[in-house]
């Protein structure tokens, strides 16, 4: 099953950083969040990449071309440094396609540009390139086969904390509530799609405005609540948790590292009926 990364928005500048560089090629560690992204989906199984590129492409392409697994693995050198045995390895088994959608091109015209290299699988995953999840991939795409809808998304609480307010229709203030004491859960950014998927989008469209809602009038799309581990890479707030979790030994969206790792169904998941 392939996964398609949306790959192609535009570049940011961090406070150390001298040029802006595509949002998913911004580092945690020695990689970028989207080699850890990468590797949450091969972890399980799911190692067929397409890489819908936009803006500075050159960079991502760059960084795939030139990698160097003795870089982010341990490793043996030997016979005068003329020889690297390397201890681990990660994207060996991984096949990558770098597809040009468009510099100024909504996730939605992202997809329908990638539709060509998807042809043949039944079901496939996407995602927005930008947050980490611990979330149990195999038992979502096993209920997501059995239930046949067309379309499917990580659904979760809001990270922050905000006040909804509700008033009358002379503006008065009727009420405040703290988000966190709401049923509001929001798009995770984890998909998963079947062919049907575009049948639903037109061109021009984004992903989850008309096209979700034709799939609501059918009744088919899912939402799997989930309250685990996920974060987004929205602030650099956001950016210096996951590196402090990272530097922690034990990030949650790397089950890669945690012995004797096994797909439990973690209790943060809620499968729909």
């Amino acid at each position: 099953m392939k996964v398609v990364l949306f790959c192609g928005g535009e570049s940011l500048r961090l406070p150390e950083q001298a040029e802006a560089v595509p949002k998913p090629m911004i580092t945690i560690g020695y990689r970028p969040i989207l080699w850890h992204l990468m590797r949450f989906y091969a972890h399980w199984g799911y190692s067929d990449f397409v890489l819908c590129l936009g803006d500075k492409a050159d960079v991502i392409k760059d960084y795939f071309l030139r990698y160097d697994e003795a870089l982010s693995n341990d490793f043996v050198l030997s016979d005068g440094g003329r020889r690297v045995e390397l201890l681990n390895t990660d994207i060996h088994d991984w096949r990558i396609t770098f597809a040009d959608t468009g510099l100024r091109t909504n996730v939605g015209q992202r997809l329908l540009a990638a539709r060509r290299y998807l042809r043949g699988e039944e079901l496939f995953c996407a995602n927005y390139a930008d947050g980490l999840t611990d979330a149990p991939l195999p038992e979502l795409v096993e209920d997501f086969q059995r239930q046949g809808k067309v379309a499917a998304f990580l659904s979760v609480r809001p990270r922050y904390s905000f006040h909804l307010v509700s008033r009358d229709p002379d503006d008065v203030v009727t009420g405040i509530t703290d988000v966190h004491g709401t049923d509001l859960w929001m798009n995770g950014g984890f998909f998963m799609f079947r062919q049907e998927i575009f049948d639903y989008l037109r061109d021009g469209e984004d992903l989850v405005e008309e096209p979700f809602r034709r799939l609501i009038k059918e009744d088919q799309l899912l939402a799997y609540r989930y309250e685990g581990f996920w974060l987004p890479m929205e602030s650099l707030k956001d950016l210096q948790n996951l590196q402090t979790l990272h530097d922690s030994g034990a990030p949650p969206w790397a089950p890669w590292l945690a012995a004797g790792n096994g797909r439990r169904l973690p209790a943060g998941l809620r499968l729909p009926g």
